[in-house]
């Protein structure tokens, strides 16, 4: 393998299914794909998704190698990548968390948001005014009890496999279909799974693009991820009954509703379009430069005894259950 061109391995799937290598774009630094674990040995860099652990236990360190921490989720839905047991084996993290060494946020690039700034507000044309999406029943934030409460002072349609009030209209088109119903309601609950800083995910950026008011429940720093009176803060409320109240005023009032797209109207604030800039270099290619420094640095493979980080335990127990699942799907 040429040193100017290192080999990245994706160790594990990303939520049970390949990384799709072909749809990572180019870089402006060479480099080397692939998920082949048989090439292991000859990775410079190794990346594990965090969320599907199960699949890291059988992982050897090769001396030199730089295992990469990859995850998007809120460490409170999975506490190993809170762990400092866990995660000391790591060189580097990929995530959400402004702090991250290679910095992956949800955060739309900037031709999105150009596209929404250019686009029209949908005509809303449901009655209930309040729109909700949710299929996974994770609930670390107490989202499920707020919008039961709401749903007692203001109507709200639910969508998605949790405990839907309504279902999609004529052919699903997935994401296209989703924004589409969200743009015909006046407001959108964005209720994240969890809460903690920069977790700030597409909860909040669909109603942005669909053309429908946020009601967001989650990051106290969400404010760092979109523009001012763009949203409505949910805990600026003392009670769902206050909110309620206050959207139906919105619902009263069209110039006072209208204000929350002004925005659109308006250059991005300069915080925010800092980030998009930092974020024009997609997030793959900012690791492959990182790796390259690395390199550059002397910090690459070479001679030694490979170690099993995990423990042969964990290595035994990782393998039974690839060989379970291999013959499983015979």
């Amino acid at each position: 393998m040429p040193s100017n061109q290192p080999l990245i391995l994706f160790y594990t799937t990303f939520f049970g299914k390949p990384v799709d290598i072909s749809a990572i774009p180019a870089c402006a630094v060479p480099v080397e794909w692939t998920n082949d674990r048989r090439r292991l040995a000859e990775a410079a860099a190794v990346v594990f998704h965090l969320p599907d652990y199960r699949e890291i236990g059988d992982a050897r360190k090769y001396t030199g190698q730089t295992w990469v921490a990859w995850s998007m989720e809120n460490p409170q839905n999975y506490p190993r990548a809170a762990a400092p047991g866990f995660m000391r084996h790591f060189d580097l993290t990929m995530t959400h968390e402004s702090g991250s060494d290679i910095w992956t946020p949800y955060l739309q690039e900037a031709s999105w948001w150009e596209a929404i700034r250019n686009s029209a507000i949908p005509s809303k044309t449901e009655s209930a005014p309040v729109v909700r999406f949710q299929s996974a029943s994770i609930d670390l934030s107490g989202r499920g009890a707020f919008a039961a409460e709401l749903a007692g002072h203001i109507g709200v349609d639910s969508y998605g496999r949790y405990r839907p009030t309504r279902q999609i209209e004529g052919p699903d088109l997935g994401s296209r279909t989703k924004i589409e119903t969200i743009g015909r309601y006046h407001f959108c609950l964005a209720l994240e799974n969890s809460i903690a800083p920069d977790y700030v995910t597409e909860k909040i950026f669909d109603p942005l693009c669909a053309g429908s008011v946020p009601v967001y429940l989650g990051a106290p720093n969400v404010g760092e991820f979109v523009p001012a009176n763009s949203y409505i803060d949910a805990t600026a409320f003392g009670t769902p009954a206050e909110l309620a109240a206050y959207l139906r005023h919105l619902l009263e009032t069209p110039q006072a509703y209208e204000a929350y797209f002004a925005w659109r109207s308006q250059p991005l604030p300069g915080p925010l379009a800092s980030r998009l800039a930092l974020l024009e270099t997609p997030a793959k290619c900012r690791l492959a430069e990182r790796i390259h420094q690395r390199l550059q640095q002397g910090q690459g493979l070479s001679a030694g005894r490979p170690t099993l980080p995990f423990g042969g335990l964990s290595f035994l127990r990782t393998r039974l259950r690839r060989w379970r699942k291999a013959h499983r799907r015979r």
